[in-house]
Order: C-alpha cells, then sequence, then structure tokens
C-alpha cells in the first residue's frame, strides 16, 4: 500500500522521467500529469487501500466505467489508458511492480477522423498576414514559413537552437518524439525569412533581455525563449486574414506540409521521414486526406460528375 504522498510521488518521478530522459513534448507530459492525477484521485476514493503494486486490470476497468459516466471522448480514454500503461511500465522497470495492468485493458475505438489541412492558398495568406517591419512581425513571418516548410512540430521549433540550421544544406537536426533525431529540410522562402529575422529581429529581442545570449533560435517580446503557447498565439493574431472560418494551429500546418507534398507528387516514404513517424500507418492518414481533396476537386471541376457518382 501506498500513502497518497507516495503515490504522486511516483507520478513526480515519472513526469520527469518524461521530460528529461524520454524528451516528450509539453503537451504530453501535461496530459500524462493530469490523467494519472484523475486515476490516483480514483483510488483514494474508491480504492484506498491499494497501492501502485496492487492495481489489478479490473480496477483500470473500473476506471473507464467512471470515464464512460462522464462521457469522455473516446480519444481521450484512449490518451488515458496510454499514460496508464507507459506509467506502469515505468514502475515495473524500476522493479516496484510485477505487471502493467493497464496493458490488458483495451481502450474503446474511435473513428479515425481525417487532419485538418488548410488549402496552399490559405497557406499564401496566412505566410503573408504578418506585414510589419516591427521586429515582432519579422520573427512571425519566420516562425509560419519555417513550420510550414519543414512540417516541424511546434515543441521541436521551440527547441531549435541557431547552431542547428545548417545553411549550406537549408537544413535542420531537429529532436523530436522519444529523443529521436532527424533532419528536416527548408527552401528559399523560409531560408530569406530566416536570415531576415536574424539579422533585424532577433538581435533587438536579444537586447530586451539584457543581452545574455542562450542560443535559442526563437524569441519572445522579452529575449527568452519562446513557448510553444506563444507560437499557437502567433497562429491566432493571423487566422482572421484567412478566407476560411477554420483556425490553424501549428499541428494544421504540419498537416498541411504533410498533405501539399503527397498533392504534387511527393512518395509516402519520403513524407513519413519527413515528419518522423516512426510507422508508416501514422503517415497514411495523409493519403487519405489527399484522396478527398482530389474527390472535391473532380466534383467541382468535372462537367458530368454528380453527387450520386
Amino acid at each position: 500500500m501506498n500513502t497518497p504522498d507516495e503515490r504522486y510521488e511516483w507520478i513526480d518521478a515519472f513526469i520527469t522521467d518524461l521530460r528529461h530522459r524520454r524528451r516528450a513534448s509539453e503537451n504530453t507530459v501535461r496530459s500524462y500529469m493530469r490523467d494519472l492525477v484523475q486515476f490516483a484521485e480514483f483510488l483514494e476514493r474508491n480504492y484506498p487501500e491499494v497501492g501502485w503494486e496492487a492495481v489489478q486490470p479490473g480496477i483500470v476497468r473500473a476506471f473507464l466505467a467512471e470515464l464512460h459516466r462522464l462521457a469522455l471522448s473516446p480519444r481521450s480514454v484512449e490518451r488515458k489508458i496510454a499514460a496508464l500503461r507507459a506509467f506502469f511500465k515505468y514502475l515495473r522497470h524500476r522493479g516496484f511492480t510485477s505487471s502493467n495492468p493497464a496493458q490488458a485493458v483495451t481502450a474503446p475505438r474511435h473513428d479515425q477522423q481525417l487532419p485538418k489541412v488548410l488549402a496552399q492558398q490559405e497557406v499564401e495568406q496566412l505566410l503573408t498576414a504578418p506585414q510589419g517591419e516591427d521586429p515582432l512581425s519579422i520573427r512571425d513571418r519566420a516562425i509560419l514559413e519555417l513550420l510550414y516548410a519543414s512540417g516541424m512540430r511546434v515543441g521541436e521549433l521551440t527547441s531549435l537552437r541557431v547552431q542547428d540550421i545548417d545553411w549550406s544544406q537549408n537544413a535542420i537536426q531537429v529532436t523530436g518524439k522519444g529523443n529521436k533525431t532527424r533532419v528536416v529540410l527548408f527552401g528559399r522562402a523560409a531560408q530569406e525569412a530566416l536570415i531576415d529575422y536574424l539579422n533585424r529581429a532577433r538581435p533587438v529581442l536579444l537586447q530586451k533581455g539584457g543581452g545574455r545570449d542562450e542560443g535559442w533560435l526563437f524569441l519572445n517580446h522579452r529575449g527568452t525563449r519562446l513557448t510553444d503557447r506563444s507560437v499557437r498565439r502567433v497562429l491566432d493574431r493571423y487566422a482572421p486574414e484567412l478566407s476560411t472560418a477554420f483556425k490553424p494551429t501549428p499541428h494544421s500546418l504540419r498537416h498541411s506540409f504533410a498533405t501539399h507534398l503527397l498533392d504534387n507528387g511527393a512518395d509516402l516514404r519520403t513524407v513519413q521521414e519527413l515528419l518522423g513517424h516512426a510507422n508508416l500507418t501514422t503517415t497514411q492518414i495523409y493519403t487519405h486526406v489527399s484522396r478527398q481533396r482530389l474527390k472535391e476537386v473532380y466534383r467541382k471541376a468535372h462537367p458530368r460528375a454528380s453527387e450520386e457518382e
């Protein structure tokens, strides 16, 4: 049996490992923390005598039943089960438990939703939205151009250092999920935006932070490292410039990057490598998006393409 304090100490230890050894994104870290705290509170209410080492699959299923009563989406439930599996795997590797009770529990299946993608014209509207010549507008242009050019995740973008850029190859080595590294590429438009930012904006922002340079590529208005949330606010700022009601996110630019590559003839394996997907099946979702877009174009453009077809 664990005391409540001991329960949370193990959660804290796991979260520290997740953040520093496994280099998980901050979104994953925060979500897993909430999920595990929720499960710990469930144990305190319903199984106060049961410690982590005594949790059985039946208790995890009872937790699932409670989530069902709360009407959580299948996707949210699936993530909570993933958090529990990762946590009990951590405990088992440290010899604290002898089994993983969440491994035997099946999360409810959910219909796979196609990622939301901006049309190429909408991407162009977004990339040209920052019109100012002040340091933040110049920075925002570089951020948007690089996100779309490379397909990198927002956490990878905010972890970039100036020295990570290989100007001779227009390439950047990024560290993604699971602490895996890969090389992403960028074209001339992103190159010009980055050079402009490094020459005209970053030095000004750096001075606002007292001039101390820690090497981070993208800085906020205080001259310190930009956060994931700040990048999302950048997209929120320019969303009204789009001719669509869809509110873009850094990840929708990643989706758009992959889909537009496939639309223009890139092969699936190349897109998988650029995105940093471990499994090709993860990348294949974009073939469905691309096919759906082809159908829409066909139905709108072909004179004999009716809804019945």
